[in-house]
């Protein structure tokens, strides 16, 4: 998204003036619940300047907190952050660890008809591969010309896109995913069900510091945007299998 593109676009200038929700706090941590449409950092390939979601941490909290974590710019949910650097790398061993629980909710294309493990190596930036492991478990689905899945995903391991390539790697890749996705698919959805993003939450974590034991476990509820897409394609319902 280019510098233009962020200027005009009401999703980012929304997400930039919205108030942060604080999902728990600790001692050495503070989890919030990141808005889509805003990177967590800058970073020296991002492009030019644009307020991020560290921005708004610093504006909101008044604390110059560190993320323990990334999650891509149109992804929603729990978001980890630190206190101080010591206490990012402890919370980042944490969150490698396979004990760890970290969850995603994600609209994905067809019907999966049945739980499965995905254990798919996958290359890193380096291109070196990788072992990554993920468990997707399918909540509701709906067949017809809107034929996709609601699913819970759990991810053993912490690869770059882990969700969005395993789920590429069964043939459900996440809806309105442009990287991994269908494009006619996506603008078949993003027209019919104003489903303006990529469909995927960060849904729940489960935490413990290794030195310290000092525990983190919190659960995001779903954005707004992508309930309200839950709604249209599965009912009410949709929510409880979560």
């Amino acid at each position: 998204m280019s510098s233009d593109d962020l200027q005009h676009n009401e999703h980012y200038q929304r997400a930039t003036q919205s108030a942060l929700t604080v999902l728990c706090e600790s001692e050495s941590a503070v989890v919030i619940a990141k808005p889509a449409w805003l990177l967590v950092h800058s970073s020296a390939w991002s492009g030019p300047r644009e307020r991020t979601v560290m921005d708004l941490v610093r504006e909101q909290l008044g604390e110059g907190l560190a993320p323990v974590h990334r999650l891509d710019r149109q992804t929603s949910g729990a978001l980890v952050l630190a206190r101080d650097g010591a206490a990012a790398r402890a919370w980042q061993e944490a969150l490698g660890r396979e004990d760890s629980e970290k969850l995603y909710a994600a609209l994905v294309r067809g019907c999966v008809k049945s739980a499965v493990t995905v254990d798919h190596a996958l290359r890193d930036e380096d291109g070196v591969a990788k072992d990554a492991r993920s468990r997707v478990e399918p909540v509701c689905t709906r067949e017809g010309e809107a034929r996709s899945s609601l699913v819970r995903v759990r991810i053993f391991t912490g690869r770059t896109h882990q969700v969005r390539r395993h789920c590429k790697h069964i043939s459900h890749p996440v809806l309105g995913d442009s990287n991994y996705g269908k494009q006619p698919l996506n603008r078949w959805f993003r027209e019919h069900f104003a489903l303006e993003r990529l469909a995927l939450h960060a849904l729940a974590l489960t935490l413990v510091r290794e030195d310290t034991g000092e525990r983190l476990a919190v659960r995001c509820p779903v954005a707004d945007d992508l309930a309200a897409v839950c709604e249209r394609l599965y009912g009410s319902e949709w929510n409880s299998g979560l």
